[in-house]
């Protein structure tokens, strides 16, 4: 198999920038991977405040969905007792619905 000639000085130039721009940008993926940079990955501990506003607001959270709990409950029942009220036959009288 022949390579052209011109293939030669194109691989070339084309790899010389290649290189200058990608070696740096691998050693900062690097640097960030082992954490020797400020702002690497996984973040820094928390501050303890933190840590105990994010534990009120997980028990804040709980108590609102027991709340919402009682309130769908209670609307479950509030259903049921009209649907019970449904079923009662309506009384004979002025308002009571006739059908001509």
């Amino acid at each position: 198999m022949r390579i052209p000639g011109e293939l030669i000085p194109i691989v070339l130039f084309t790899m010389i920038p290649i290189t200058a721009i990608g070696v740096p940008i691998a050693r900062a993926i690097a640097r960030r991977i082992e954490g020797g940079v400020r702002g690497a990955w996984p973040p820094a501990a928390l501050p303890n405040d933190v840590g105990a506003r994010l534990e009120r607001m997980e028990q804040a959270i709980d108590a609102i969905a027991v709340e919402v709990e009682r309130i769908a409950e209670g609307q479950r029942f509030t259903s049921k007792l009209l649907a019970s009220r449904a079923d009662v036959a309506r009384p004979e009288g002025a308002l009571a619905r006739t059908t001509d």
